[in-house]
């Protein structure tokens, strides 16, 4: 098979990438390792994750159209309410961690609904699932890449440009590109809280998310296999076992009680307007909600539907990208997330003085699974390639830059902010929580230092371990798959290479000003500081 452009994974950044081509005119088959596109909002359940300013600012505009087609999908499908109905930024779930926290197969069907009519022209060609397995390498230069269909097919897919959209950058081993994995040493980017030595395998907790509800009934699985070992763990900064209410604040690193409370009675409206709250909030039901009862007409849900994707959940007993017992690991964070489920429908202390919860139900649809977890697990961190320009700590950490405003990129091609998240590690770290600054992706962190024709869509771009914390988000993966397809577009248009375009000055102030006719925002307004 041949095409100008192939765009390996179909994450947020994948789907960006596919779309920004195909609107510009270039054909594009895009991979997928899963059923659903969609990536980090679908396959792997988690809510958007987003700034507090997306309402206004801070997001693409073909961004945009996927967070107003979810709501548009709501009002235009579901039984809502007509105070839901009217709501300006109607939050299906009312969940507290973002300001848009929705049912994944909602977002699966409205990206379809954005690809459908490239795919009926015939601009993107789709092949799901699709595993990449090799790359044929001339060279600084990728001429093909190599997937393994469903029935074990392999497809041979040559391309001009090859962008890589898989959640750990799967192509960057396969194609020999320079990557690095893990913490970076101090000395390399002088990152205040780098440690003395390179540790490329100490990475970010991997989670595997599912969704639940609480009905009447005993709905109480099967007990895990591993269960003892996981109900037994306790770390050292954790303030208690991992199977518990207790963990640590990210922020302060101090043991937190978390609260537990299935179907509260509550103004999910309120909830809505209340801007104070955020990631330090302690009620977990609440947290990744993704469907609040009161939202719809009496009796349309005989419960809300919560996302787990907390704290007990993360697997960081060892790292899962380059080892050779990846699968085991996978297999291992499952089922800690099964053993979660397990507690809390069993053992789990209740505020009434009782134990568990037998009402907890998997909600396997949600998920598009048979077992009722994520069809992929989420992957904060992922290989990162050697870049022409690497963002560090220096660059957006609050505390490096006392007035508030991040480094200042010429080659900005987008914006972004969240504070530097770390969850625990593989290396035995706990939390690690900088405030940042709102910041900007520069084109350089988009381009490898040697390979020609390979381009990053998503967590794979030229940050540090640290860094991806805060770039590794839904609007700012959207906006580095978005950036990448469009760059596939001129080059092949042009004839230039991204080196050439990051390079020359009037090359770069071209694309920039298509960037920004294309509803991409290349600089924070005045008004927006760090938080």
């Amino acid at each position: 098979m041949k095409t100008p452009i192939l765009i390996v994974g179909g994450g947020l950044g994948g789907v960006a990438a596919a779309l920004a081509a195909a609107e510009n005119g270039q054909r594009v088959v895009l991979t997928e390792q899963y059923r659903w596109l969609g990536g980090q909002s679908t396959s792997q359940g988690v809510p958007f994750d987003e700034h507090p300013w997306i309402e206004r600012f801070g997001g693409t505009q073909r961004y945009r159209r996927l967070r107003d087609g979810i709501r548009d999908h709501y009002r235009a499908h579901f039984p809502l309410t007509e105070a839901s109905r009217s709501a300006r930024h109607l939050n299906p779930g009312a969940g507290v961690v973002s300001k848009l926290c929705h049912d994944p197969r909602v977002a699966v069907q409205v990206i379809e609904t954005m690809l459908l009519p490239h795919i009926v022209s015939g601009r993107i060609r789709v092949i799901q699932p699709a595993v990449p397995v090799a790359a044929d390498v001339d060279g600084d230069v990728v001429r093909a890449v190599t997937v393994r269909g469903a029935e074990g097919n392999l497809i041979t897919i040559e391309a001009e440009v090859v962008i890589d959209a898989t959640d750990t950058g799967e192509l960057l081993p396969l194609t020999g590109t320079e990557y690095v994995t893990g913490f970076e040493a101090q000395s390399e980017h002088d990152e205040p809280s780098a440690p003395q030595q390179a540790q490329p395998m100490n990475m970010q907790a991997v989670s595997v998310c599912f969704a639940i509800d609480h009905v009447d009934g005993d709905h109480t699985i099967e007990r895990p296999a591993g269960y003892q070992r996981w109900r037994a763990k306790e770390v050292d900064f954790w303030g208690g076992p991992q199977l518990g209410w207790t963990s640590p604040d990210p922020r302060t690193l101090e043991p937190v009680l978390r609260t537990f409370t299935p179907n509260p009675e509550e103004d999910v409206h309120a909830i809505e307007a209340d801007q104070s709250k955020g990631p330090g909030d302690t009620e977990l039901w609440t947290f990744r909600r993704i469907a609040a009862r009161q939202h719809f007409t009496p009796g349309f849900l005989e419960s809300d539907i919560t996302m787990v994707n907390w704290a007990m959940i993360d697997y960081f007993d060892a790292p899962v990208i380059d080892v050779e017992d990846a699968e085991d690991r996978l297999g291992e964070a499952k089922e800690l997330s099964a053993s979660v489920l397990y507690w809390m429908q069993t053992e789990a202390p209740r505020p009434d003085g009782g134990t568990g919860w037998p009402g907890l139900r998997l909600r396997p649809e949600v998920v598009g699974t048979t077992d009722g977890f994520a069809q992929a697990p989420y992957h904060r961190e992922s290989r990162r390639i050697r870049a022409l320009r690497t963002v560090t700590e220096n660059d957006v950490s609050l505390r490096q830059r006392p007035d508030g405003r991040a480094a200042h990129f010429e080659d900005s091609v987008g914006i972004g902010m969240y504070r530097i998240d770390l969850h625990p590690s593989t290396g035995g770290d706990n939390y690690i929580d900088v405030p940042s600054t709102p910041f900007q992706i520069p084109l350089g962190a988009l381009v490898p230092e040697r390979v020609r024709n390979l381009l990053p869509a998503c967590k794979n771009i030229g940050t540090t371990h640290i860094t991806n914390g805060c770039y590794r988000l839904h609007p700012v993966e959207w906006n580095i798959g978005e950036v990448a397809g469009l760059l596939a577009v001129t080059c092949l248009t042009e004839g230039h290479t991204p080196h050439q375009v990051h390079e020359d000055l009037a090359l770069r102030a071209r694309f920039q000003d298509l960037l920004s006719a294309q509803g991409i925002e290349l600089a924070w307004p005045d008004e927006v500081h760090g938080y």
